[in-house]
Protein backbone atom coordinates (compact mmCIF):
# COMPACT_ATOMS: atom_id res chain seq x y z
CA UNK A 1 0.00 0.00 0.00
CA UNK A 2 2.85 2.00 0.42
CA UNK A 3 4.07 2.01 -2.90
CA UNK A 4 0.02 3.37 -3.84
CA UNK A 5 0.81 6.20 -1.90
CA UNK A 6 4.07 7.11 -3.61
CA UNK A 7 2.65 6.96 -6.53
CA UNK A 8 -0.27 9.29 -6.18
CA UNK A 9 2.23 11.27 -4.23
CA UNK A 10 4.80 11.36 -7.10
CA UNK A 11 1.98 12.24 -9.46
CA UNK A 12 1.05 15.48 -7.66
CA UNK A 13 4.42 16.36 -7.84
CA UNK A 14 4.85 15.61 -11.45
CA UNK A 15 1.90 18.33 -12.24
CA UNK A 16 3.26 20.95 -9.88
CA UNK A 17 6.62 20.42 -11.24
CA UNK A 18 5.38 20.42 -14.92
CA UNK A 19 3.07 23.31 -14.40
CA UNK A 20 6.08 25.32 -12.57
CA UNK A 21 8.39 24.27 -15.86
CA UNK A 22 6.00 25.48 -17.92
CA UNK A 23 5.71 28.68 -16.21
CA UNK A 24 9.57 29.23 -16.18
CA UNK A 25 9.30 28.38 -20.46
CA UNK A 26 9.77 25.18 -20.45
CA UNK A 27 8.12 22.89 -23.41
CA UNK A 28 6.58 19.57 -22.95
CA UNK A 29 8.71 16.42 -24.44
CA UNK A 30 5.75 13.85 -24.79
CA UNK A 31 3.93 13.94 -27.83
CA UNK A 32 1.11 12.28 -26.06
CA UNK A 33 1.05 14.96 -23.49
CA UNK A 34 1.15 17.73 -25.92
CA UNK A 35 -1.65 16.25 -27.76
CA UNK A 36 -3.46 16.84 -24.66
CA UNK A 37 -2.57 20.11 -24.01
CA UNK A 38 -4.48 21.81 -26.82
CA UNK A 39 -7.19 22.36 -24.48
CA UNK A 40 -4.11 24.37 -22.54
CA UNK A 41 -1.32 23.59 -20.94
CA UNK A 42 -2.82 22.28 -17.17
CA UNK A 43 -5.79 20.80 -18.51
CA UNK A 44 -3.75 18.69 -20.56
CA UNK A 45 -1.15 17.44 -17.74
CA UNK A 46 -4.58 17.26 -15.47
CA UNK A 47 -5.85 14.56 -18.03
CA UNK A 48 -2.02 12.73 -18.17
CA UNK A 49 -2.65 11.99 -14.52
CA UNK A 50 -5.80 11.56 -14.64
CA UNK A 51 -5.22 8.71 -17.00
CA UNK A 52 -2.34 7.72 -15.37
CA UNK A 53 -4.11 7.24 -12.11
CA UNK A 54 -6.75 5.17 -14.12
CA UNK A 55 -4.08 2.65 -15.34
CA UNK A 56 -2.84 2.41 -12.11
CA UNK A 57 -6.07 1.52 -10.42
CA UNK A 58 -6.26 -1.27 -13.25
CA UNK A 59 -2.81 -2.60 -12.46
CA UNK A 60 -4.06 -3.03 -8.22
CA UNK A 61 -7.34 -4.32 -9.59
CA UNK A 62 -5.82 -6.75 -11.54
CA UNK A 63 -3.07 -7.33 -8.56
CA UNK A 64 -0.28 -6.00 -11.08
CA UNK A 65 1.45 -4.47 -7.79
CA UNK A 66 4.91 -4.91 -9.76
CA UNK A 67 4.16 -2.56 -12.08
CA UNK A 68 2.96 -0.06 -10.23
CA UNK A 69 6.53 -0.36 -8.33
CA UNK A 70 8.37 0.16 -11.42
CA UNK A 71 6.02 3.26 -12.61
CA UNK A 72 6.78 4.60 -9.60
CA UNK A 73 10.33 4.81 -10.23
CA UNK A 74 9.67 6.25 -13.37
CA UNK A 75 7.58 9.11 -11.90
CA UNK A 76 10.49 9.09 -9.29
CA UNK A 77 13.34 10.54 -12.43
CA UNK A 78 10.74 12.36 -13.99
CA UNK A 79 9.88 14.55 -10.93
CA UNK A 80 13.84 14.72 -10.34
CA UNK A 81 13.85 15.37 -14.16
CA UNK A 82 11.26 18.21 -13.60
CA UNK A 83 13.17 19.69 -11.10
CA UNK A 84 16.52 19.88 -13.06
CA UNK A 85 14.72 21.71 -15.86
CA UNK A 86 13.52 24.40 -12.96
CA UNK A 87 16.51 24.83 -11.56
CA UNK A 88 18.26 25.14 -15.04
CA UNK A 89 16.19 27.41 -16.28
CA UNK A 90 16.82 31.37 -16.76
CA UNK A 91 13.80 32.85 -15.90
CA UNK A 92 13.29 34.21 -12.04
CA UNK A 93 11.16 31.49 -9.92
CA UNK A 94 9.30 35.08 -8.94
CA UNK A 95 7.51 37.18 -11.01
Amino acid sequence: MATVQVFIYLQLLDVLTTLVGFKLGAAEASPFIHVLMHAGPAAGVIASKALALGIGAICIYTKKHHLIRWITYWYGGLVVWNLMVVLAAPGPLVH
